[in-house]
């Protein structure tokens, strides 16, 4: 499979006035270049089902361990176990309930207001899933075969502009002011307002302003666990290293960063959903060879 190299041409103006310099002006041509060849695993077939389960088990290996801590010796009481408590004996024909020193009421079991859980969760339970290196590869490549399906891709909800008539983008050579540079390596001056203009002359600004306009705060409780905000996702930038496109990239809302050794089923279809837009390098197609 063949897909034409993007070559990014970038001429900048800005003007000056007796303040100072106003803000750079980002022109973009886009030139289609010379066609290079996709590796085999773009042409895998599409299995939903083996990518669902390398999302499942991406996600069950990073989840963390949690409960109580044991109510043992010096050890700080654990909830539901904060009271000072006494049995009262066999033959009063009460129940054998644990009661709060010197009064009737009962304490520290499940069934009584303030007591412990029954059965709460213990930090020794495993919730890691296992999932065989061949499996995990055929979910990867079966997920970048989707992304060059562009029914799949709009389907899952991305929009670009009609005249992409084929996926995935691929990024070539890219010039500055008629000096040519390393479109992975290139200034920081201004990066992800650069990279949001290329973005734009590619066809992908809609995608990337659903993703900017969509962002909303959570209902319930996350919000007071460092999970305020939540983003829908937007464009997946595959590079070769993380240089300066990939920082400049990161900004912006949405957008994925990683690198071509790094690629995994789930950066190419979060949730289990296949078809993500997604854009490559050169460097990174020639590293997944």
């Amino acid at each position: 499979m063949k897909v034409a190299v993007h070559n990014i041409i970038n001429n900048i103006e800005q003007d000056e006035l007796d303040a100072g310099r106003l803000q750079e002006v980002y022109d973009i041509d886009v030139e289609l270049g010379k066609k290079v060849s996709l590796p085999d695993s773009f042409s895998s077939e599409i299995r939903s089902d083996l990518v669902k389960l390398a999302v499942a088990s991406a996600r069950a290996n990073r989840r963390q361990a949690y409960g109580s801590n044991a109510h043992v010796g010096k050890r700080k009481p654990m909830s539901g176990m904060k009271h000072s408590v006494e049995w009262w004996g066999k033959g009063r024909g009460v129940s054998r309930i644990m009661r709060r020193t010197g009064q009737r009421r009962g304490a520290q079991n499940p069934h009584t207001l303030g007591g412990r859980r029954a059965h709460g969760p213990k930090v020794e339970k495993d919730w890691s899933r296992k999932l065989n290196r061949n499996e995990r590869r055929l979910a990867r490549n079966s997920a970048l075969a989707a992304t060059t399906n562009i029914e799949m891709v709009s389907g899952r909800g991305h929009r670009f502009a009609e005249e992409i008539s084929s996926l995935p983008i691929v990024l070539g050579d890219y010039s500055e002011n008629g000096e040519k540079i390393d479109i992975e390596a290139f200034n920081l001056n201004g990066g992800t307002r650069k990279v949001n203009a290329i973005f734009e002359a590619l066809g992908l600004g809609d995608d990337l302003r659903r993703a900017r306009n969509g962002r909303k705060i959570r209902a319930g409780k996350a919000t007071m666990r460092g999970r305020v905000h939540k983003t829908p996702k937007s464009v997946l930038l595959v590079v070769a290293s993380k240089d300066g496109l990939a920082k400049a990239a990161r900004n912006l809302p949405g957008v994925d960063v990683v690198a071509a050794k790094d690629l995994s089923a789930e950066h190419l279809a979060p949730g289990g959903d296949l078809g993500r837009l997604t854009v490559f390098t050169k460097a990174a197609v020639e590293a997944l060879n």
